[in-house]
């Protein structure tokens, strides 16, 4: 059955231009929540998508999957949340809920999980994101806002934070200060950075060059900074960390990164490069080292990256941008002209 009709931004074809776009919600079921769309982030993944660049897209496509908002009507049996509760919304609106992924509170790693746009949903409709004046989304896929958050700040979390998060969750209450590497500094690096130190690792981040080498050290906090061309700094930093998250989602030169592990160190892949990645066989056999990767987080993830923002008093580094700068933005984004994520201020914009 359907429900109500809504505005909302999307692409076309793969010329990946947004415009205004109205369509009809599937009717609130009784374990649904409608949300009222107030922010929502802008990721690298939306631009691909947009473009058809992933998998094959289901045009008109609403993209956007770092959702905050606003409950504004529940199903008869959601019982964890109120009308007026600020509510997230993340990459995965569906799962199977039966395998082991599902039953291990892993759910992003079931083989059916639906994606939050560009997804078939049970009904056989496509599913849209956050572009979008108002989202249904099943109460399982749906994360409480802390109340000291603040919805702007939370939007980046929902995806980029829970990326970075997820893996090094793993690490926490080692009761040891970690070497930590962060390779590459972008929407899913700077977060990183922010909760390897407020998880009390000593941080270094890796970058391609000098740049953001003063923003990394004094705005984010990192301990020290490498330039991965300047092979002095490579050597001097060699077998040093326990791990470096690699946030890099382009092809790049693996094997000497692995020169920066300690034995027994990881190299956690969150970037998906479009190209196959390149290492010998005898640098990860010789130290013992793994090259491991990690797909957003869970829902319980999502929620801990949350609560763990608010208790830290963590912020976000964000701009704040209305629906009809849309498409400018994401010209600077492939520019990299955002420090370091954009998010929509969608309630606060004319959507017609």
């Amino acid at each position: 059955m359907e429900g109500r009709r809504v505005t909302g931004w999307a692409a076309r074809d793969a010329s990946g231009i947004l415009s205004p776009y109205s369509f009809t919600l599937r009717k609130t079921a009784s374990e649904d929540v409608l949300i009222k769309v107030l922010y929502c982030g802008m990721d690298h993944t939306d631009l691909h998508q947009m473009r058809d660049e992933l998998h094959p897209t289901n045009y008109p496509l609403v993209p956007g999957h770092e959702v905050v908002g606003e409950v504004v009507e529940l199903g008869s049996e959601v019982k964890k949340y109120r009308v007026g509760d600020m509510v997230g919304v993340g990459c995965i609106v569906g799962s199977c809920g039966s395998c082991l992924c599902c039953d291990s509170n892993k759910e992003q790693y079931c083989n059916s999980r639906i994606f939050t746009y560009n997804g078939i949903y049970k009904d056989r409709r496509p599913t849209q994101g956050g572009f979008s004046s108002h989202m249904v989304v099943h109460q399982k896929f749906v994360v409480s806002i802390p109340e000291t958050l603040s919805p702007e700040q939370a939007a980046p979390l929902l995806c980029a934070g829970v990326t970075a998060f997820s893996p090094l969750r793993e690490f926490m209450g080692s009761g040891k200060v970690l070497n930590a590497g962060i390779l590459g500094l972008g929407g899913v690096g700077h977060l990183g950075v922010k909760i390897a130190k407020a998880m009390g690792h000593h941080v270094t981040v890796i970058s391609t060059s000098d740049k953001k080498r003063e923003e990394a050290l004094q705005h984010l906090g990192a301990d020290a900074f490498i330039v991965s061309s300047n092979a002095a700094q490579m050597e001097e930093a060699a077998n040093t960390m326990d791990y470096i998250l690699d946030t890099v989602p382009a092809f790049h030169p693996v094997l000497s990164y692995l020169s920066l592990l300690k034995f027994d160190g990881k190299l956690i892949l969150v970037g998906a490069s479009p190209k196959p990645l390149e290492f010998n066989a005898s640098h990860i056999i010789l130290g013992k080292k793994t090259i491991t990767g990690s797909f957003i987080g869970s829902m319980e993830e999502t929620q801990e990256i949350l609560d763990f923002w608010a208790e830290k008093n963590l912020t976000s580094m964000v701009e704040v941008v209305e629906m009809d700068y849309v498409n400018k933005a994401f010209e600077r984004m492939e520019r990299n002209d955002v420090r370091y994520r954009f998010v929509l201020d969608v309630a606060g914009s004319n959507l017609e």
